[in-house]
């Protein structure tokens, strides 16, 4: 599963970060994209190997308030989803 993710992740854009924003209803700033997709290039592993020590609420301030929320809510339904096949 992580080698799948891994080249996954090696592939992703920042559009693909943007389209996916988009279809959760999520409209991000060009700073908020900048930093979305950055952020998740560098980190993706880190959080996929510790999840439960991720905190979202240390980048908030990168976010406005609304964005934030949703990316919050959409954060905690995907770590819900699909929290048992990071073991």
């Amino acid at each position: 599963m992580y080698s799948i993710i891994e080249k996954y992740m090696g592939r992703l854009t920042e559009d693909d970060v943007n389209k996916f924003a988009l279809s959760k209803n999520c409209t991000l700033s060009p700073e908020e994209l900048n930093f979305t997709y950055v952020f998740i290039k560098k980190n993706w592993s880190d959080i996929l190997k510790n999840p439960s020590v991720f905190d979202l609420d240390r980048y908030k301030s990168h976010y406005s308030e609304e964005n934030f929320a949703k990316i919050k809510q959409v954060y905690q339904e995907y770590f819900e989803r699909f929290a048992s096949l990071l073991k």
